[in-house]
């Protein structure tokens, strides 16, 4: 029977544990921390729950007025103002982790069920490949004792963790990191969060929804500078409306505490004071004590683990998959890389890892959702694309719902009308963003996706909208 080690945990792992168990081989998953890693104990799972709550706040806060909601109030008269409903933070975070360990177990019985043995401990690759095509694994278990496990492969599969500005080292109660957020018991009244990337702007975004008072400290131009820039406009306008301070062009050079206040200076020597710091500036990936590059696996600068489009590792053996590789921060492409590495591997059919068919998702509000091309892709002459955005202001859906904000843009070949990407701004894009995800895979024109019936009133209205415009463009010949 083949023999796989799986180092890590996580949608990489798990998956992998799976697909390797159901096609026949012994498989070994090595975790420290629990199944499901950081995607389902710190990072993904308690994040979207904690944004879920937020969700509600904001729907509340910004239409109950305009849909005719009345909320009985004994607010005194001159305070009527006041938000009329308020949040538990304690009870939020309680039921995030309560949620995210219920996922862990639920992973770790699936993956025993289908087969797999799970490990607790540390691993480190042993070295090279053994001359019968075999290499060790070394399991450092918490009490210190070591065990070898030996494999004809091995899919490391170990995530990232948040990455550290020297000058401002969280202390878990008032400078924090993203996963340390979940062990308040109290609602930040004044928080500064410093990095504006999609962790950055999902926790800036939600915490304001909560209530708190949110400075956004961005180094580039705008908040989520990898998004595309209509999104991003969208987003930074709707977070200065509701009252964020968004603070662009400047860079955090430390933040700490003073009293039961934090001060986060600024390289333009502004200081900035609020009673919590978030820090949410990118992430390190855990290839660190691995003995890897001793073992044939290379490495990139930034210490991510090289990778060609099946997961292989430089390494005879050996693949990677998720967070470590640095192709992709989502659970979704990890998920993918590891299924794709035992395919691979175990000689069933596989298909190459294609990241034009990735589609990802932003957690604000409103959500961002992409898949495919993108403008970038389209003003940098990388692809021929014809481009149509429809604002959601016209949908009658959105309309009803008080929805103010958003659109739908699709990107579609010139000649051809084949669907090569687009994006979805609105409340549930992770959810609409699915019929353009199935086009772009499918290479579907904008014909079909026009032609196809589509609800009356809904918000994925707006998408056969866009195509029919699409369509015409075409076929008109208009740019």
């Amino acid at each position: 029977m083949t023999r796989i080690v799986i180092i890590g945990g996580g949608p990489g792992g798990y998956e992998a544990a799976l697909v390797g168990a159901q096609l026949g081989a012994e498989v070994t998953v090595v975790d420290c921390d629990g199944l499901g890693g950081a995607s389902v104990l710190t990072d993904c799972v308690p994040s979207k729950t904690l944004i879920a709550t937020a969700e509600v706040m904001t729907t509340f806060d910004s239409s109950y007025e305009e849909l005719g909601i009345v909320v009985a109030d004994d607010t005194p008269h001159i305070e009527q103002a006041a938000r009329v409903v308020g949040v538990d933070l304690g009870k939020v975070n309680r039921r995030v982790k309560r949620l995210a360990l219920a996922q862990s177990h639920d992973i770790t019985a699936s993956v025993t069920r289908a087969g797999a043995r799970v490990v607790r401990g540390r691993a480190k690759l042993g070295g090279p490949q053994g001359i019968d095509g075999t290499r060790d694994v070394i399991v450092t278990a918490a009490d210190g004792t070591e065990t070898i496990l030996t494999a004809e492969a091995v899919l490391i599969a170990t995530g990232g963790h948040p990455r550290e500005i020297p000058d401002a080292q969280p202390d878990g109660e008032r400078i924090l990191n993203w996963t340390q957020v979940y062990d308040l018991d109290e609602l930040p009244e004044e928080l500064i969060v410093v990095g504006s990337g999609v962790t950055g702007a999902e926790f800036a975004g939600a915490y304001q929804a909560l209530g708190s008072r949110v400075t956004l400290v961005s180094s580039r131009d705008r908040v989520l500078p990898g998004e595309d820039p209509d999104a991003a406009a969208v987003l930074e306008d709707v977070f200065r409306r509701r009252g964020m301070n968004v603070i662009g062009r400047s860079r955090a050079e430390s933040a700490k505490r003073v009293g039961d206040r934090v001060e986060v200076t600024l390289s333009d020597g502004r200081v900035l004071t609020g009673t919590h710091c978030l820090m949410a500036v990118g992430a390190i990936p855990n290839t660190k004590d691995m003995n890897l590059e001793e073992s044939g696996v290379r490495l990139k600068d930034s210490g991510h683990i090289w990778t060609d489009k099946v997961s292989r590792t430089s390494a005879p053996g050996v693949y990677a998959a998720g967070d470590v590789t640095g192709i992709f921060a989502l659970a979704s492409v990890a998920a993918m890389q590891g299924r794709i590495a035992m395919y691979h591997f175990l000689g069933d059919a596989v298909a190459p890892l294609n990241l034009k068919t990735v589609s990802s998702n932003v957690f604000t509000d409103p959500e961002i959702a992409t898949v495919g091309y993108t403008q970038a892709d389209v003003d940098s002459g990388k692809i021929d694309a014809r481009v149509v955005k429809l604002p959601l202001l016209r949908n009658p859906r959105a309309k009803m719902q008080g929805i103010r904000d958003g659109f739908v843009k699709l990107f579609c070949r010139p000649g051809t009308g084949i669907v090569v990407g687009g994006v979805v701004v609105s409340p549930r894009a992770s959810e609409l963003i699915h019929p353009i995800s199935i086009a772009v895979d499918n290479n579907l024109t904008v014909e079909q996706i026009a032609n196809a019936f589509t609800v009356y009133p809904s918000l994925s209205g707006s998408i056969a909208e866009v195509a029919r415009q699409l369509h015409t463009r075409k076929t008109t010949g208009e740019a």
